[in-house]
Order: structure tokens, then C-alpha cells, then sequence
């Protein structure tokens, strides 16, 4: 019923702007509902592309960047309650420029700017994920982002900055049965990956975007999941991701990892996958050490191997679910396990987003942690979605 209740949120979005932005794609399921395609077509030749590094300013490139047509603030942690109950969170805000061009329209409703959001927290100990999706305009104080202060928000979904740089911020989040209102502040340096901030998506002129990320913050608040409302503390991990055609041609989707260990280091790594089966060359990552330096991981310094398959009940699609990260020349050795297997994003593009458990070594030391993993296109291409 909620994915009903959003896919006409988001038809409702559509008719009110009176814009072919969103196009529901159809399908045969019922439960799974339709796919939003948020394409413009022609649009994206009036923004801007990704094609070098740039001086970056902050605060103000925390907030929104219009001069390109996507972008995400994307939040996600694991966190537990004072008597033991354990968490993941995710909380993303999207922006979809639909024309560089300003709305000529006499009319508060009138925009060129299309928001949306996914809310999520899992119970570990009760292997229950619940998940929320809204989407809005960019006009009537119904969504927005903003340089300085650094603030995103739709409706009452918000991310706010505590501090001028952006560093320190309130999370707050509210839908039916769960809701959260978290304090996080970076611990260790943003985090440019790639090239100075451009990350390749693909071997096109323009296919990559900018990403930066907090690795690694401090996190405590309240989680209410159900009708019980529990004082958390934990870790959470920020990306920020702006691009206009971030992905190649012919990717299909990509498997995203972000991990936290004990010994105070972090690595993030992506998988492109195109279509025929095969990985695009420009798949990276990032290993940030405990002092904050950098090691980019080109495809050929890593390996990722899934362990075993899960398919949704919900969906159908079939996901990797489990694996074995190898990096040689940092003596890593890494087994990533899902809290539990059904933590599937049955939104407008159906995807799995979950919290896992890292056990492994480095060099001849045993490490442990914790992260978030990302995995995409099993349902549906998203290829001209992203």
C-alpha cells in the first residue's frame, strides 16, 4: 500500500508540473508497481558536464549544484540502542534538474527542479526493514537545498548543518512507523575519490560525476521504530554526488560498498556492470587510511567475489548476497556479510540497500567492521534513469 501511496505521489508530481520529466515504466507485478524513468528529453544538453577536477568551496559545495541535472546527499549508519537492539539507517534526498531554462509560468506550482527521497532503518535483531519514499517540487517550501547554511529537505525530511562547514548535521525523518532525529559529525577529512572529485562512470566524454564523502561520523540520537523510540549511538557514512550523464553506455547498474573497520581505516569500492555480463574498466574505489590519506584503487588492484544469490520475494530480481574482497598490494582480505538478506528498496527504482558485517585481515592482523552496500539494475536497467 505505501508503494502505491508514492507511485501516486509521484504521478501527482508529474501532473502538477505539466512536464514529460517522470515516466512510469510498466510492469506485470502488481506489488512492484512501475519503475520512474526521470528523463527529460533534450535537457540534458543544457547542463553542464563532468569533465575535470575543480576547486572545490565549502560549505557551499555541501549544498545544490543546478548548473548540472543530478544530484544526492545520501546518509547512511549502523547504530545501537543503549540496551543492545542494533540499527541501519538510510536516509537520501535526490535532485532532478528537469531544463536549465527558468519556468516562465505565472504560478507558485512552477518549477524546473523535481525532488525525491528514500527513508529506510532496519531492525538487525528482528531482520525487519522498513522503507519510505516521497516525492515533491522544488517550489511552495516543499523541497529545497541550500548553499549557506548547508540544508536539504522535503517536507519534513530534513538535513540541516549545526557548524559552518558543514561538518557537523541533524538528520530528521518521519513516516508511519519508524522515524529518527540524529546528530552526526565527521570524524575524519572529506574524502575526494577519483581524479580531484571526478569519479569515472563510463569511457564517454562526460560520463562521471563529482563525489565527495564524511567517511566516518559520529552519530547518536533516536531511532523509533514501531512505537518504541530508542537512544542510539553508532557510525554513518555521507556521499555527495552531483553529474548530468553519469553512467556509460550500456551500464546497467553497479554494486556499491562502503565499509568501516576497527583499526580506523575505511574503503568504498563500485562495480559497474554493462549489459553483456561485463564490468566497465573505470570501476574504482578508495581506501582512506587512519590518518585520512588516500589510496584510489584502480579495477585491476581489487577483486570482489559474490559468495551466493538471494531472490526477493517482492521483486523477483536476483542479488549477489555475500562477499570476498581482496586487495594484494594492501594485504586485505575481507568477507562482507548482509545483517540479513531482505533489505530490498521497493521504490520507483527497485534496488537493495542494506547494512552488513566485515570480518577479514589486514596484513597479519584480524580486522572487523561494518558498512552499507548499494546494488542496483537486478530489477531493471538503470540505464537513461541515472
Amino acid at each position: 500500500m505505501r508503494y502505491l501511496i508514492a507511485w501516486i505521489r509521484s504521478l501527482a508530481v508529474i501532473s502538477l508540473l505539466g512536464l514529460a520529466a517522470c515516466a512510469p515504466l510498466a510492469t506485470d507485478d502488481p506489488v512492484v508497481g512501475a519503475q520512474l524513468r526521470l528523463a527529460t528529453p533534450g535537457a540534458q544538453e543544457s547542463f553542464e558536464q563532468v569533465l575535470q577536477s575543480q576547486d572545490f568551496n565549502f560549505p557551499s559545495d555541501h549544498g545544490p549544484h543546478p548548473d548540472f541535472q543530478n544530484e544526492w546527499w545520501y546518509y547512511t549508519g549502523n547504530l545501537i540502542a543503549e540496551q543492545g537492539e542494533r540499527f541501519g539507517y538510510q536516509l537520501t534526498i535526490f535532485r532532478r534538474g528537469l531544463s536549465q531554462v527558468d519556468v516562465d509560468r505565472d504560478s507558485n506550482f512552477a518549477t524546473n527542479q523535481v525532488y525525491f527521497a528514500h527513508f529506510a532503518i532496519a531492525s538487525i535483531d528482528q531482520a525487519d526493514h522498513r522503507f519510505y519514499e516521497r516525492f515533491s517540487r522544488g517550489a511552495l517550501g516543499l523541497a529545497h537545498a541550500s548553499n549557506e547554511p548547508y540544508e536539504v529537505f522535503l517536507e519534513d525530511w530534513r538535513i540541516s548543518t549545526l557548524d559552518v562547514e558543514g561538518r557537523h548535521v541533524r538528520l530528521m525523518a518521519e513516516e508511519q512507523d519508524i522515524a529518527l532525529d540524529l546528530e552526526l559529525e565527521a570524524v575524519k577529512p572529506l574524502v575526494l575519490h577519483g581524479d580531484g572529485g571526478v569519479s569515472a562512470k563510463g569511457l564517454q566524454v562526460g560520463s562521471a560525476s563529482y563525489y565527495l564523502s564524511f567517511t566516518r561520523m559520529k552519530t547518536a540520537g533516536t531511532i523509533r521504530f514501531e512505537s518504541q523510540t530508542f537512544q542510539v549511538d553508532g557510525t554513518s557514512w555521507f556521499d555527495h554526488e552531483w553529474s548530468t550523464t553519469a553512467l556509460g553506455n550500456g551500464v546497467v547498474g553497479w554494486d556499491w560498498f562502503s565499509l568501516q573497520l576497527d583499526d580506523q581505516q575505511e574503503l568504498m569500492l563500485y562495480v559497474l556492470r554493462r549489459e553483456d555480463g561485463s564490468i566497465e574498466p573505470v570501476s574504482a574505489g578508495t581506501l582512506i587510511r587512519p590518518d585520512g590519506s588516500l589510496n584510489h584503487l584502480g579495477l585491476e588492484e581489487f577483486s570482489i567475489v559474490a559468495l551466493e544469490q538471494w531472490e526477493s520475494p517482492a521483486s523477483g530480481a536476483v542479488y549477489p548476497m555475500g562477499w570476498l574482497v581482496k586487495i594484494p598490494n594492501e594485504q586485505i582480505e575481507l568477507e562482507i556479510t548482509p545483517a540479513f538478506k531482505d533489505q530490498e528498496m521497493l521504490v520507483s527504482f527497485i534496488y537493495w540497500e542494506g547494512s552488513v558485517t566485515v570480518q577479514g585481515s589486514v596484513g597479519a592482523k584480524p580486522v572487523a567492521g561494518q558498512g552499507f552496500v548499494e546494488l542496483t539494475g537486478y530489477f531493471k536497467s538503470l540505464e537513461g534513469v541515472f
